[in-house]
């Protein structure tokens, strides 16, 4: 996740084309997390009072009202616009799986997730009425635009079988970026595996682990996990600086697989665990089982728009992407958020979502001490 991000926890976003149409959110499009705060247009998804036709819609076919009669008034719109930020290749998956069981057509906007919430700030200040229906992105984005009222909460019950980590007022989990330990099984043989976090601030793992540069909310999450368990500030310091010392520092959580599993280093402080999944079911030396705990989980989530120009398929495909595509999430090697039938990636596992409240009031404070941590680290060249 890029640093940028944190600061759309404390700072809204600006008008950028207040009486023009919207852009798609070009490369050359100011940063999201640079804009300053202003309140939302008259009208739009955001105004707090009063529910918009879209809410009446999710309202009626909610909860009660008959998946029949859901699927009807779905199929009679016939299409939905999503925004994502899932990969070209998982989306393609997902919107296919949608499209071939019920005949409805998604379309697709995707780009990075600062993007995404940069094109749905734009469109809902400026009144667009041709915008998305649904928005599925990471939690950053998903936390921004549920605090600035534009989504809708999911009235369905397919949210109950969300772990708890994963459940928000006006959005939801559909998946998880789990950061794990992770090591090159060449280097570090069965039975020698780190059994903790702590066990990485072990002298003997000098200069054999790497830490990521960007990762300052599982700095904080982790952090406040141990401080929750009885730990002092002094101890916990003590520890990272432990494993900060012991660590050559990467730029980028897939290089950083990358440069595990070719020997480069023993092992990776956190990485996606799909990402080590990728690695391993390709034939390469890595591995994340036995499992450190608990797991950092950063949660990627799916909210309904107030605006939604074709609520009942937006309503639809989001209730399918919490029930059948979870496993369609799984399948593609990404973390589920749901128990699903043969893949059940969450179970036994501790989840600790990313600290989210910490991240909102104090980004700042926790940015500056993890970089001052990474300085007790070996920069990692090439």
């Amino acid at each position: 996740m890029k640093r940028a991000n944190a600061g759309l926890l404390v700072l809204a976003l600006i008008v950028l084309a207040c009486g023009a149409p919207p852009t798609a959110g070009s490369p050359g499009a100011p940063g999201a997390s640079a804009i300053a705060s202003q309140p939302p247009a008259s009208g739009t998804a955001a105004s707090p009072s009063g529910q918009t036709e879209a809410e009446k819609v999710y309202a009626k076919l909610g909860p009660g009202s008959g998946a029949e009669r859901l699927l009807e008034a779905a199929k009679a719109e016939g299409e939905l616009t999503l925004y994502t930020s899932m990969t070209s290749d998982v989306i393609a998956a997902v919107s296919g799986a949608f499209t071939d069981k019920y005949g409805i057509d998604v379309n697709v906007y995707r780009a990075g997730s600062e993007t995404v919430l940069q094109r749905v700030d734009q469109e809902q200040k400026a009144n667009f009425q041709g915008g998305n229906d649904v928005v599925e992105t990471n939690f950053l984005e998903m936390f921004e635009m549920s605090q600035l009222g534009y989504l809708s909460p999911f009235p369905g019950d397919a949210k109950k079988a969300v772990v708890q980590a994963g459940q928000f007022d006006n959005w939801t989990a559909t998946r998880f970026n789990n950061f794990v330990v992770s090591w090159n099984t060449n280097l570090v043989p069965a039975g020698q595996e780190p059994k903790s976090w702590e066990d990485l601030a072990d002298p003997k793992w000098k200069g054999k682990i790497s830490m990521e540069a960007g990762d300052f909310d599982w700095f904080l999450s982790l952090w406040s996990y141990w401080k929750e368990q009885g730990k002092t500030d002094d101890e916990i310091g003590a520890i990272f600086k432990g494993i900060a010392s012991n660590s050559l520092i990467v730029t980028g959580l897939s290089v950083q697989g990358e440069l595990l599993a070719a020997g480069e280093f023993s092992v990776a402080v956190s990485n996606y665990s799909y990402l080590v999944e990728r690695v391993r079911k390709a034939g390469g030396p890595v591995a994340w089982k036995p499992t450190v705990q608990p797991v950092i989980a950063r949660p990627n989530g799916v909210g309904l728009m107030r605006t939604a120009s074709h609520p009942a398929a937006a309503l639809l495909f989001t209730d399918w992407l919490l029930t059948d595509g979870q496993k369609v999430i799984a399948e593609q090697g990404l973390t589920p958020s749901t128990p699903v039938a043969g893949d059940d990636q969450l179970a036994g596992l501790k989840i600790i979502p990313v600290d989210i409240d910490a991240i909102a009031t104090d980004a700042k404070k926790w940015e500056d001490m993890y970089d001052e941590l990474l300085k007790a680290g070996t920069q990692k060249s090439g």
